[in-house]
């Protein structure tokens, strides 16, 4: 068996485990020695990975197999990594295994670990295919149960939220199917294999046009494009603690990893026409939802907003088609996915003790909570970019790379989306001084108790990861180069 699939068997072995439990122990058991085995796993494959090349094994894509599905249409079950697909497959790890043990106490834990689990297959499966059928297979997947981890362990106005996410995501996969069937048909039907198709390179560029804006549209939803964002922050507010944070952690990823990988490396010619159109949109992202941020109440919200942001700074840096800016671009997915997780934990853990997630209900919680505190303020000093944590590599990288084009337009757009940064700063700051310092004076706060030992763990875990990227980030950008480089090289 190839290595890869491991990925998807693991999960799946998982939900049958959790399906013959019968106690809440057992449950715990087999979820966190899942869990455990695929970031072990990942850890592996990133080592592996790193020594075939440092070896001199220069493919685009290793541990490769394939083996046919569907003969007539040319579908078949084809899996490889590069150097990105192993750090996404690193990151969804980490985020399911930490996304474990903030579910501790979940209730009804049997049927919402099933599902859990196969959020993860779906996760797991798209980040290995390299075939586009089995890739949009593994995207439904992943979209499929979100509507129930939301819509049944939600709160608020979760059978809202829960529709809304289903209705503009299955919106998006309509598009992203039509334009993978222009895809196949335009390139002469020959394979669904991306790897082949970017090797015929036969796609005119008119048929190039027309179907660039499905595919980048359809992932683009994922990737809280504006404006078709407003899912995002409804979806947030309502999820469980462990389902925000894969959601915004690693699904949210999906999309910015599908517009590079299928959209961009397939269809360059139309990347580069059309690009200008999407910059002007992915711009508006990163600013609209910044702002947005500002005036929300809600911690949920508030977060969710900036993911808009955030998100949409990984599709305006992929839209520049820089090798540096697009080099950001995966790195910033890796920072945002890390730093939310860890906000998402953080706001539920104070959810779950103040039963408020409003911020002008809160007040000195840093004298009854001080590890929770510091946590947010770290999780808060990585989103606004301080040097040493993750978010400052991945912002300077983009930053950096966008400049680099010479055009009017593009610095503009640059220097519109380096706004955000103050504008981050602002919200930030204003949270974490009203929510976290001054005298608290409400009865009921000043009897809660700080962080368990699970919750702890959780914390600490996506603290060193948030720091480790901040403080080591030459390895990361290396091994994200090669791929970056590869797929730009196509057009």
């Amino acid at each position: 068996m190839n290595i890869l699939s491991l990925f998807v068997l693991l999960p799946i072995i998982m939900m049958a485990g959790v399906w013959l439990s019968r106690t809440l122990g057992q449950i715990r058991g087999v979820m966190v020695i899942g869990a455990s085995c695929l970031l072990a796993l990942s850890v592996w494959l990133t080592v592996s990975f790193l020594s075939l090349r440092a070896g001199g094994d220069v493919s685009p894509m290793l541990y490769t197999a394939s083996c046919v599905w569907y003969a007539p249409l040319r579908i078949s079950y084809a899996v490889g990594v590069d150097g990105i697909s192993v750090l996404m497959l690193l990151l969804s790890s980490i985020i399911v295994f930490t996304g474990t043990f903030a579910s501790w106490r979940i209730a009804q834990a049997k049927s919402y670990f099933l599902w859990y689990c196969l959020l993860a297959v779906g996760v797991y499966g798209f980040f290995i295919s390299v075939d586009l059928f089995a890739m949009f297979m593994f995207y439904e997947i992943a979209l499929i149960p979100m509507y129930l981890l939301i819509g049944v362990w939600g709160s608020g106005r979760k059978e809202y939220a829960a529709m809304k996410l289903t209705l503009m995501l299955m919106g998006g996969s309509a598009l992203l199917l039509i334009g993978i069937l222009g895809i196949f048909f335009g390139s002469g039907a020959q394979t669904m294999n991306v790897l082949e198709i970017a090797a015929l390179n036969n796609i005119p560029l008119e048929v190039q046009k027309i179907f660039f804006p499905f595919v980048f549209i359809g992932f683009g939803v994922l990737g809280a494009l504006f404006p078709f964002h407003t899912w995002s922050p409804d979806g947030h507010a309502s999820a469980p603690t462990a389902v925000s944070m894969l959601h915004a952690g690693v699904l949210m990823k999906l999309g910015g990893y599908g517009c590079f990988r299928v959209a961009i490396y397939l269809l360059p010619d139309a990347a580069e026409e059309l690009s200008w159109i999407f910059l002007i949109l992915t711009t508006i992202s990163v600013v609209y939802g910044a702002f947005c941020a500002c005036v929300q109440t809600d911690l949920k919200y508030i977060n969710a907003y900036s993911s808009v942001s955030h998100c949409g700074l990984v599709l305006f840096a992929l839209l520049m088609m820089t090798r540096t800016s697009c080099t950001g671009a995966i790195l910033q997915m890796l920072s945002h996915g890390l730093m939310t997780a860890l906000f998402f934990a953080l706001i539920g853990m104070i959810y779950g003790r103040t039963h408020t997630r409003d911020v002008r209900e809160m007040r000195g919680l840093m004298q009854v909570l001080p590890f929770l505190s510091v946590g947010y303020v770290v999780a808060g000093l990585a989103n606004l970019g301080l040097p040493g944590l993750s978010g400052f590599v991945a912002e300077m990288t983009i930053f950096v790379g966008s400049f680099q084009h010479t055009d009017l337009f593009h610095r503009v757009c640059t220097l519109l989306a380096c706004t955000s940064i103050v504008i981050t700063a602002v919200y930030m700051v204003r949270v974490v001084g009203r929510m976290l310092y001054g005298r608290c004076t409400d009865e009921h706060h000043l009897a809660l108790t700080d962080a368990t030992w699970d919750e702890r763990l959780v914390v600490i875990c996506l603290i060193c990861a948030v720091a480790g990227m901040g403080l080591a980030p030459f390895w990361l950008s290396d091994l994200i180069g090669e791929g970056v480089g590869s797929i730009l090289a196509n057009g």
